[in-house]
């Protein structure tokens, strides 16, 4: 790797962001953002985003980067497109689609493209591309990566302190290292605030199965469990699905939702909270670095804690009492003072 850079996502947003001014949901068809900039100012930048299997609309991960594109679009009229993977074997072709087409940025959104991503940036070393993720050794790549271990901690802290049953589970939309830094930070989280209660952990075949997430769900608190997270895109509909029944059945089980703030979409009545990972930051941040004509390629930006790259969905307070709330910010404090060390693989 040429470069290594660790910067606070903030920070870059402050040196490089300067604001002047929902997606189709078609498999594998190209679709673009809505009305440009306001005023009428129009760029010539397009950029463009490739997503995994689990779709733009997962109501997560692809949608949250997808959106950030959007207004990007509004901000500054950059011209945005996505591509819709329907399968691993679509990535080259969708992301190759973009350099055809003259785009002067396109994003791999996921771990799963990374291979992809790679060979085609090696093939095209005049186009820039950027991945979330993932850590594509090329010059004319930006890599994006989170401590998703710290983010999915705080959660575990919630899920500890408020678990009635003593039972917690998690599912997995995919048992890969980036996933399993979640489960993890999770139950690194609630060991630390209660050492007593049950863990378990169930993984999914991909993250377009919310299918298998229903079921995953329904094995958790079939045993017992009252509070499950999932970081599982659009498989964790599933999850969520799954509780929404129980709930509407009199049974007392929540969701802990991940990426954004889920509680928008499925509602505070069965989300406890979220662990927010600050994609759509990540992905205007690096767009607007190649409006600026200052795209760093060949380099590794890794946010965690201390960069504000991940966290907790501010509408927590909406169900977690506030001794808990000063609880997580205690731990938060810790860990970016490095008092608490989160673990990232399994010990």
């Amino acid at each position: 790797m040429k470069k290594a850079v660790k910067l606070s996502l903030f920070m870059l947003l402050a040196f490089s962001l300067v604001l002047a001014a929902c997606g189709n949901n078609n498999s594998n068809t190209a679709a673009t953002g809505g009305d440009s900039a306001e005023g009428g100012a129009k760029s010539d930048i397009k950029v463009a985003m490739v997503t995994d299997t689990g779709g733009v609309n997962d109501k997560s991960f692809n949608q949250t980067a997808w959106e950030a594109l959007q207004e990007l679009q509004k901000e500054q009229g950059v011209e945005v497109k996505y591509l819709q993977s329907k399968s691993e074997a679509e990535y080259e072709t969708n992301l190759n689609q973009f350099v055809k087409d003259g785009y002067n940025l396109t994003w791999g959104i996921g771990f799963a493209l990374e291979k992809a991503l790679g060979d085609i940036a090696k093939q095209n070393p005049d186009s820039n591309f950027a991945i979330i993720d993932a850590a594509v050794d090329a010059p004319n790549v930006e890599s994006v990566l989170f401590s998703e271990n710290e983010g999915a901690f705080l959660v575990g802290v919630v899920a500890g302190k408020m678990t009635k049953t003593n039972k917690i589970g998690f599912v997995g939309g995919m048992d890969s290292p980036t996933i399993k830094k979640f489960e993890v930070g999770f139950k690194a989280g609630i060991e630390a605030v209660n050492p007593n209660a049950q863990f378990n952990s169930v993984y999914a075949s991909g993250f377009d199965k919310p299918d298998e997430g229903k079921s995953a769900a329904a094995t958790l608190y079939n045993e017992g469990a009252d509070i499950v997270f999932q970081a599982a895109g659009g498989t964790g509909t599933g999850v969520f699905n799954e509780a929404l029944d129980r709930k509407s059945q009199g049974q007392e089980v929540w969701v802990i939702g991940v990426d954004k703030d889920q509680s928008i979409e499925f509602g505070t009545d069965v989300t406890l909270t979220s662990m927010i990972k600050r994609v759509d930051v990540a992905i205007k941040t690096v767009s607007q670095q190649v409006i600026d004509g200052t795209f760093k390629g060949g380099t590794i930006t890794t946010l965690g804690l201390k960069d504000d790259g991940v966290g907790i969905a501010d509408t927590s307070s909406v169900n977690v009492p506030q001794e808990v709330l000063d609880e997580v910010k205690s731990y938060s404090e810790k860990i970016v003072s490095g008092e608490v060390k989160v673990p990232t693989v399994t010990q």
